[in-house]
């Protein structure tokens, strides 16, 4: 399997826990607990919520699109939305987005990388990551949500010369590029106001996440990118997607602290000697394609670490790591209990 371009846009190639003013319930607690409840709570709590694989949306009716409004594009157009009675998003991240904002039961399609339970029975228009243009337009979406790293070019170019406008996101790979996806999606959808209010409860969530981390701590995270039926051996780097989201959890991105500059390094047990990781973070389905922990403790260089030598290994559903979504905070939730975990 290839890696997801969308997730790791650098290869070619994210709580509902919170109540708050403009947040929704589940199982954890409220935004008004800005102290640092203890971080296995919170972890519990998140894990309760992405065991059940959905969305809460914000409270209160769903927004009504006031439009036509013309906004600009990432690819140097500017796009012109007259209706959302049929919206399409082409990356799982923008389809959390779209349903969080209320305007689930608009979606009429998905992307291979929407994979909460919401979307599990929309026809998919990608083929592992391609769009089928003929997919898409069989749907007659009204607008078409993409991003950069969205293809092929000629599949967007039909789609657009069939008369369905096209928007165009940057590829969100850091922390900050969830508020400005979610801003631009909610303006593109007409709904400015949801997106202001969304981005308000992810924020409260992330303080809360983060009130969480244990004073003191600061353990190295390497991030590594598996794929060992394809033999892809990769550590994260600046710019790797997985650094904002160590960072936020109040530790150190192991392979940026070591020199690498680039967002992925093949692995090698002088890079990994060099980086010196007290934990190992990984998408699940990486962990397993090279045999789990027994397996990964056995790449060269590995098991020399302070991670591998302890098996201190982290890993998280592929769709929700990297997915840059509504659901992000309960990631770092996750990510502040088990990698300061002693």
């Amino acid at each position: 399997m290839r890696a997801p371009r969308r997730s790791l846009a650098a290869l070619g190639l994210t709580l509902a826990l919170l109540t708050g003013a403009c947040g929704g319930g589940g199982d954890g607690p409220s935004t008004a607990d800005a102290s640092p409840v203890s971080a296995s709570e919170r972890a519990a709590a998140a894990g309760r919520q992405l065991a059940k694989n959905t969305l809460v949306p914000l409270e209160g009716e769903p927004p009504t699109p006031e439009l036509p409004v013309t906004v600009d594009s990432s690819d140097g157009r500017k796009t012109t939305v007259e209706d959302a009675s049929r919206i399409l998003p082409l990356n799982g991240g923008v389809a959390e987005i779209v349903f969080t904002l209320g305007l689930g039961d608009r979606v009429v399609g998905r992307d291979i990388t929407a994979t909460f339970a919401e979307a599990k029975k929309l026809p998919q228009v990608t083929k592992a990551h391609d769009v089928s243009a003929e997919s898409v337009l069989s749907l007659r979406p009204t607008v078409v949500l993409a991003d950069t790293d969205t293809g092929p070019k000629e599949a967007i170019d039909q789609i657009r010369e069939a008369g369905v406008p096209v928007v165009v996101l940057e590829t969100a790979t850091s922390l900050a590029d969830v508020t400005t996806r979610t801003t631009r999606v909610a303006e593109a959808l007409g709904v400015p106001d949801a997106g202001k209010a969304l981005n308000r409860r992810m924020s409260d969530e992330l303080a809360a996440a983060r009130a969480a981390v244990p004073r003191g701590s600061k353990p190295k995270v390497a991030f590594l990118y598996l794929r060992g039926s394809a033999a892809v051996y990769l550590i994260g780097g600046k710019g790797s997607g997985a650094d904002s989201l160590i960072e936020a959890a109040g530790a150190v991105d192991a392979g940026k602290d070591a020199g690498l500059d680039k967002p992925f390094t093949p692995i090698t047990s002088e890079a990994l000697v060099r980086a010196r990781p007290d934990v190992i973070l990984m998408m699940t389905k990486g962990l397993e394609s090279v045999g789990g922990i027994d397996g990964l403790v056995k790449i060269p260089g590995v098991g020399e670490t302070p991670a591998g030598m302890d098996r201190r290994v982290v890993d998280m559903e592929d769709g929700v790591l990297l997915g840059y979504g509504p659901r992000t905070p309960l990631v770092i939730d996750i990510l502040v209990d088990r990698i300061h975990r002693a």
